[in-house]
């Protein structure tokens, strides 16, 4: 549907001879309405909006528009050299393909122009390349985490998407950081004979604004476990807040939970932000540091490759010395021995005494095989090893195991189940019920459903908050 009514034929002006003018006045178009020092007091009449077109049509001036005009296109036609003339058939086609819209100045009594909002998206990303750097790295980690928070202690879904939006750009930015390594990985590549010092420079000059920030204070790693506690603090909230964070998201977030996998929007959103963070982690950020890794060391051999070659034209001039003397003959090979006489006549040469060179002996080899032999493994090593395991395996239950004793738990009894009125006569019972909601929260066939409440469970073993656990379902499904 992005071609059909008014952009039919939206990429019109980028697509014919005259896309570098038509790209460079989109620049200063966006420039000077949404740009830094845009001016929002006034808006743009058909004379400011060709006052702003007309420097830029005279600075591309040239064999350039010759050529962009003597086109089949929108400016074909048209004298070169009349930049008024440029200026109204280049306004015409942006009207007409839909990149501007008119609208009525109600305070000048005029007709304004500005941007529809497709163009204005498509001016800003030809604005955005054009720059040197587009925006200053964004601390989203923190960003994440802080949001988070703010939506506990406020009751507010606002933070919540915030956060959301903020692990969106987490991985975003790690992505960024991963194409621009590969970018300057093909660079390498494709001009391998020349020494990229400037690249490098500018790798560097980066890496002190960005991505020592990154590795450091903004780590993803780092506030990974804050990220975790505080998406579970949000789904541990009271009943009736919970219930107003929904009512929130599903005023303002009506794109959240689109497929309707999660009875809530909000535990939709919290699973999706803990996926994102998850994905930065494991995926994103040793991407980016692998990636990171290759540049640096293939830029450090090719710089490598050239220092060495420098320092081979010394012994390269030894070379063509010795062909030099050979070639010549009588008084003129020894008035050329003369002067390369008299220029290493400084030089100092030494050579190595050969007693400093020394063989081993047998019993010295012998030793070094010897140190080499793998030391044996005693039985009480191996038993401590074997204890150190089972213990470390006794507290280790899997989920799904979990999820299913529950599942059988509520089948036998038929009912739904209170978290304390779980058996926990055996370690392996409290562990169970330890990690009963965890299991059901995190299981993948989502039949199961816990819902706090308020009171609390207290045991010989632990003290928690006290759940109902029972099927998603209804009955007739949950007995098929």
């Amino acid at each position: 549907m992005f071609f059909e009514a008014e952009r039919q034929n939206f990429f019109r002006p980028l697509n014919g001879k005259g896309r570098e003018l038509v790209a460079a006045c989109l620049r200063s178009l966006y420039e000077r309405l949404h740009g830094p020092g845009a001016d929002y007091s006034q808006n743009l009449n058909r004379d400011s909006l060709r006052d702003v077109l007309m420097p830029v049509i005279q600075e591309h001036s040239g064999d350039a528009l010759v050529d962009a005009v003597a086109g089949d296109d929108e400016l074909a036609g048209i004298d070169s050299g009349d930049a008024q003339q440029l200026a109204g058939a280049l306004i015409r086609a942006l009207l007409k393909d839909g990149w501007l819209e008119t609208f009525g100045d109600r305070v000048g009594l005029v007709t304004a122009y500005r941007f529809t909002r497709p163009g204005k998206l498509f001016a800003e990303a030809i604005w955005s390349l054009s720059r040197l750097r587009t925006r200053s790295r964004q601390r989203n980690v923190r960003g994440c985490r802080n949001a988070l928070d703010a939506a506990r202690k406020n009751v507010d879904a606002y933070d919540l998407v915030d956060a959301y939006d903020y692990a969106e750009k987490v991985i975003s930015d790690l992505s960024e950081g991963v194409d621009y390594f590969q970018e300057l990985v093909r660079r390498l590549m494709s001009e391998a004979t020349r020494t990229p010092w400037d690249e490098f420079m500018e790798f560097l000059d980066r890496f002190e604004k960005d991505f020592k920030k990154q590795m450091t204070a903004d780590n993803v790693e780092r506030h990974r476990q804050s990220i975790r506690e505080a998406i579970h603090k949000l789904r541990c909230i009271e009943d009736d807040q919970f219930k107003v964070l929904e009512q929130q998201l599903q005023d303002i977030a009506t794109w959240a939970n689109p497929e309707r996998h999660s009875s809530s929007t909000v535990d939709w959103m919290l699973d999706r932000i803990e996926e994102m963070v998850e994905a930065a982690c494991t995926t994103k950020h040793p991407e980016l540091l692998k990636a990171m890794n290759i540049y640096v060391r293939r830029a450090t051999s090719i710089v490598q490759q050239a220092m060495l070659l420098r320092g081979g034209q010394a012994k390269h001039n030894y070379s063509k010395a010795i062909a030099m003397v050979a070639e010549l003959e009588g008084e003129r090979q020894s008035a050329l021995l003369s002067k390369i006489g008299e220029a290493l006549s400084a030089a100092e040469v030494r050579i190595l005494d050969p007693h400093s060179f020394k063989l081993r002996s047998a019993s010295q080899r012998r030793k070094a095989l010897a140190i080499t032999v793998q030391p044996r493994v005693s039985r009480d090593s191996r038993l401590a090893a074997a204890l150190h395991r089972a213990e470390a395996g006794a507290f280790a239950l899997s989920n799904d195991d979990v999820a299913e004793s529950i599942r059988r738990e509520l089948r036998l009894r038929n009912r739904p189940v209170r978290l304390s009125t779980l058996p926990v006569k055996t370690a392996t019972d409290v562990l169970h019920a330890m990690q009963a909601v965890e299991a059901i929260r995190n299981s993948k066939a989502a039949d199961m459903k816990a819902t706090k409440l308020p009171t609390k469970l207290t045991n010989d073993f632990y003290s928690a908050d006290d759940y109902q656990i029972e099927f998603a379902h209804e009955p007739n499904d949950r007995s098929a």
